[in-house]
């Protein structure tokens, strides 16, 4: 039987998906469901389920790095979406991130048990080691690798903008809908450094311009830049940078 999960922030969304489908015709079973992104994903990674139906415009919840971070790390898993999200651009970007079916609300009886039965389908050829039906073969992984460097460039952009508060592993990972392992790969694969180097380099680089105001003190920079304090600062400035930050000051004043 195939394991489904259902999220959702309609509970007559949900409850009408357990009872109106027809699951066993499709040996399928609704083992799961949520009603945000963020229990979703705990679901998920406790059910690992093979289908899932999933809305993208629900409250506090960036849709498209949830698609890229759930078929980035659980590539199997056939998902279609349900929204009433009507944008093409949207519909394209997560269909390319590798989301099986895209369908409006409300969507009707034959688009489930069809968008059902290409998911099924998909799921025997995979156990059988028989490529999808897609154009290419190496679209599956042109997905995967697409969904990747989704989640990294989120995750990138995240650091980009809260570099300054006490950013942790943890949080970076929640927000991309990924476990803090699959994310450090990622970074590690895409990047070639690890969230703390990161981190680390995108403080060193506003240190650099903050540096260039003289009214600003070594610890007052420290503490604007998110370090636990200024003698770490200044040892992750001088491992980076060659030199310590009152070094690098009076060189600029030279």
């Amino acid at each position: 039987m195939y394991k489904v999960m259902i999220i959702d922030d309609e509970d007559i969304i949900v409850e009408g998906l357990k009872k109106v489908v027809d699951w066993a015709k499709y040996d399928c079973g609704v083992v799961a469901t949520a009603s945000d992104a963020k229990s979703g994903a705990k679901a998920i990674r406790e059910n690992n389920p093979d289908i899932l139906f999933t809305d993208i415009k629900m409250p506090n919840m960036d849709g498209l790095t949830m698609l890229a971070g759930l078929k980035g790390e659980f590539p199997n898993m056939q998902i279609t979406v349900l929204t009433g999200y009507r944008d093409f651009e949207y519909a394209t970007r997560a269909i390319h991130i590798g989301v099986t079916r895209f369908l409006l609300k409300p969507s009707k009886m034959n688009e489930l048990e069809e968008a059902l039965q290409v998911m099924t389908e998909n799921l025997r050829k995979q156990q059988k080691g028989i490529p999808e039906s897609k154009e290419e073969p190496t679209e599956e992984l042109q997905e995967t690798d697409s969904a990747n460097n989704f989640i990294v460039r989120k995750a990138l952009k995240y650091i980009e903008l809260h570099y300054a508060e006490k950013l942790t592993l943890t949080e970076l990972a929640e927000k991309a809908y990924v476990s803090q392992w699959y994310l450090s790969k990622l970074l590690n694969k895409y990047t070639n450094k690890s969230f703390c180097d990161l981190l680390n380099q995108t403080r060193i680089k506003k240190a650099e311009e903050l540096l260039q105001n003289p009214s600003l003190k070594i610890y007052e920079i420290s503490d604007v830049l998110g370090f636990n304090d200024v003698n770490h600062f200044s040892r992750v400035f001088k491992k980076i940078k060659q030199m310590s930050p009152n070094e690098y000051r009076n060189a600029i004043y030279k």
